[in-house]
């Protein structure tokens, strides 16, 4: 079967997009079928990486279109980059041949439209993997208004792409809820979270160590906020209690990522000389975990209009290392159901999104608790988010609606 992956980001670029459609890539690949991927030359966070225009890598043949760099600080640079890729990868696919499926997923915004559009010209079937709800979020972030024009176009391009879709991919409840609210058939929508990356990830001790001592902080209760620094996961609260904490010698705040906010809270750092807060870029799979390893809690935030437009893909790699997470969100969530199904609270402990006292009195008490050992019962749970289980059943998905 030909397969095509269409996304922003493939392999070698490290997001959670690239990381996860390079997964999927590679197990069609070992299934037997022939996987083209159209993708940017250029890195998702970082534009300056620079990657070959045409290769073939292990077996998966990986077309990279030419696109601008103009990168987040406005809505506009934004809007020019997603619109340039669209423009681009519209007249690439139309050089490309039929295919059996096309997989989409959510960047650029509305991708699954170029999707849909090419299998209508071409045929094949259009299976959306939907990582991100736009132009929902869009509007619930304030970047689009309501009933505007910009927004009615971009939602019927939406509702056309869902309805003329094989398969859809929501990734939790609240998501599927949001698309059968869209008219979406129930029977169209397979429901199944992101994977845990098990093979790359593990305990590691010693890496544990290194890469604190590396970094200043081998004697801390290390609070770490790893990922997408991104407006759906609002920081504000957490940022002022680690200013709050700015003299306790005891906890330090760890961000490790990118996106739009990482900028802004390197700048609230510098701003008022906090040295109890450092900031890195995404760790490469390699080093992950000894990077995660590190931290004695993990922040899980879902800022509340984003429930099911978003998904916590990352406390999944937590579960499987047994690590402690804090989640900040809305009492009704895809984070709340996951705490409920873990037996000892101090591995998932819940706050309300933007309760400033309630944060700061949670932190105090993990502080004093001092660093958990990895705990057996949340790896059991991440069994249930495996590559090895979810990856397979979504390529039984795909597989089945081009066969």
């Amino acid at each position: 079967m030909k397969i095509l992956l269409l996304n922003q980001c493939f392999y070698p670029d490290y997001v959670a997009t690239a990381q996860y459609l390079t997964d999927l890539g590679l197990g069609l690949r070992e299934a037997g079928h022939e996987v083209t991927v159209l993708a940017s030359s250029r890195g998702y966070d970082n534009p300056q990486n620079r990657y070959s225009v045409k290769e073939t890598w292990q077996g998966i043949r990986i077309r990279r279109i030419w696109t601008t760099s103009l990168g987040k600080k406005a809505k506009w640079r934004r809007f020019v980059d997603f619109g340039v890729f669209w423009l681009n990868a519209f007249f690439t696919l139309l050089c490309l041949p039929r295919f059996d499926v096309t997989v989409s997923l959510t960047s650029p915004p509305l991708i699954s439209t170029l999707g849909t559009a090419m299998a209508w010209l071409k045929g094949g079937a259009v299976v959306p993997w939907i990582m991100d709800l736009n132009p929902d979020e869009a509007v619930a972030a304030g970047w689009l208004k309501e009933g505007g024009i910009s927004e009615r176009v971009l939602s019927a391009l939406q509702r056309w792409s869902f309805h003329r879709a094989a398969r859809i991919i929501a990734l939790d409840r609240f998501m599927a809820e949001r698309l059968m609210a869209k008219g979406v058939p129930e029977h169209v929508i397979h429901t199944d979270a992101p994977w845990s990356h098990d093979d790359a990830l593990q305990w590691d001790a010693v890496g544990r160590a290194n890469f604190r001592a590396k970094h200043g902080l081998t004697d801390k209760f290390v609070v770490m906020y790893s990922g997408n620094h991104s407006p759906c996961h609002p920081l504000d609260t957490v940022l002022e209690s680690a200013l709050t904490l700015a003299r306790d010698d005891r906890v330090a705040f760890l961000f490790v990522g990118g996106g739009s906010e990482f900028v802004k809270v390197k700048a609230f750092a510098a701003e008022r000389g906090l040295t109890n807060i450092t900031c890195l870029p995404y760790q490469p799979l390699e080093t992950l975990s000894a990077s995660l390893s590190s931290a004695d809690l993990h922040l899980v935030i879902m800022g509340p209009p984003f429930v099911g437009m978003i998904h916590p893909c990352k406390v999944y790699n937590l579960l499987a290392l047994g690590l402690p997470f804090l989640a900040i969100g809305p009492q009704e969530s895809h984070l709340t159901d996951l705490a409920a199904r873990l037996p000892d609270q101090r591995y998932a402990r819940l706050a309300n999104f933007g309760d400033q006292e309630q944060l700061h009195r949670i932190l105090l008490e993990a502080a004093e608790q001092g660093h958990l050992p990895p705990a057996e019962a949340s790896q059991r749970l991440a069994a249930d988010f495996s590559q090895r289980l979810l990856r397979r059943r979504l390529i039984d998905v795909i597989t089945a609606v081009g066969s």
